[in-house]
């Protein structure tokens, strides 16, 4: 299981830095009046370059896709239930996510801007679940039929 662990997390390196660029670009779509932004200003400000924004931005990035793809274990662990499961995989993510996003500036640093922050990833984590609740809901319902069918 170790291996598994430390062969995902490697895997959610490159995962992590991938999604995390691909965010600057649609961002900067949006808001960047034709120039790409790769970090927020006040990150830039805050590390004094914004190579080195860049830099520590990527090793965040990856370090979360990192934790994302370790921390999925959980969901092989038959004898623990779903509530537990869910339970400790929200934890381990949002430990990581919330110190990161305050430190890069990817949210208001006021009571308020963690608030919408954390009620964003709230949503996001409740939606992503469902959907793969149902996915796999599918999968099951189809091979319990063709069991039945057998």
């Amino acid at each position: 299981m170790k291996k598994k662990v430390l062969l995902r997390g490697l895997f959610g390196i490159t995962l992590g830095i991938t999604i995390s660029y691909l965010i600057t670009i649609i961002t900067s779509l949006i808001y960047g009046q034709g120039y790409y932004s790769p970090c927020v200003p006040q990150f830039i400000d805050y590390v004094g370059s914004e190579i080195g924004a860049v830099i520590l931005q990527t090793v965040f990035s990856g370090l979360l896709g990192s934790v994302f793809a370790m921390a999925s274990i959980v969901w092989e662990i038959e004898h623990w239930s779903i509530v537990k499961q869910t339970g400790i995989y929200f934890v381990c993510t949002s430990l990581v996510m919330f110190p990161i996003a305050y430190i890069t500036g990817w949210m208001e640093h006021t009571v308020m801007g963690c608030l919408i922050y954390f009620g964003i990833f709230v949503v996001i984590f409740v939606v992503m679940w469902l959907i793969q609740y149902f996915i796999w809901k599918q999968k099951i319902e189809r091979i319990n039929k063709n069991i039945h069918k057998s």
